[in-house]
């Protein structure tokens, strides 16, 4: 849980006032879980956010048949949520859940994760496909109030003064109790409900305007929080 990561890796473990991504030190996480669990094995990590890496991984995929455990990390799909926000053809292509969906089949079955998959049942690997997180297609406002130190997300806030519509949220006044790392004593933490999403007073319409209709994640909805998982065996 966050609140153990937090404790165990304070050297990697970032909060959302911190400057850096939560994303930076997935290897180190890795390899420290391994050791935990007492895994002497041999293992490769790979994380793909160009399609230039994706080419490469394919044409040295070969290689990872002496390998115990391959863990790619394939970024592209959260990648398109985040364009949809701030390119217009990317809010053209995708405008509803099902054209969302159908660019991300477009893009899959011509992409080097396909080849991936393939060249793995070739090679006999049992595949573990899973996620981080869902997202969700956020349609209305929910107004909330807080200090510079207030964290970014639409999704969810983190900070010492927040004002927020209660029926609006999911709210965390001790976060210790859902296992959340406390940046300081008053910290709190508020999750949106639905299809709502943040925004301030301050800006209101543009800001509204500007996130409506996008991709967000981090709040309570069934798609964000439930993580599904598939096994696949080569026939």
């Amino acid at each position: 849980m966050p609140d153990d990561m937090n404790k165990l890796h304070p050297d990697l473990w970032l909060n959302d006032t911190d400057e850096g991504g939560k994303n930076m030190f997935e290897k180190e996480f890795l390899d420290a879980q391994l050791k935990r669990l007492g895994q002497n094995i041999n293992y490769d990590y790979f994380k793909i956010s160009s399609l230039k890496q994706g080419r490469k991984l394919v044409e040295n995929f070969k290689t990872q048949k002496e390998n115990d455990l391959t863990v790619v990390v394939y970024n592209f799909v959260d990648m398109i949520s985040h364009a949809k926000t701030e390119m217009d053809v990317i809010k053209e292509l995708a405008s509803t859940d099902k054209s969302y969906r159908s660019l991300t089949q477009s893009w899959f079955k011509n992409s080097p994760l396909l080849e991936i998959i393939q060249q793995a049942a070739q090679l006999g690997f049992k595949l573990i496909i899973t996620t981080d997180h869902g997202t969700i297609n956020v349609k209305n406002p929910s107004k909330v109030i807080g200090d510079k130190n207030t964290s970014l997300n639409l999704r969810y806030k983190t900070g010492k003064s927040l004002t927020y519509e209660d029926k609006d949220v999911l709210a965390a006044k001790d976060p210790k109790s859902i296992h959340l790392p406390s940046i300081n004593m008053s910290s709190s933490f508020i999750f949106a409900k639905g299809d709502l999403f943040f925004a301030y007073p301050n800006n209101y319409n543009h800001y509204v305007s500007y996130y409506r209709n996008t991709y967000q994640h981090g709040g309570v909805s069934l798609e964000e929080m439930i993580i599904p998982f598939a096994v696949l065996v080569p026939r």
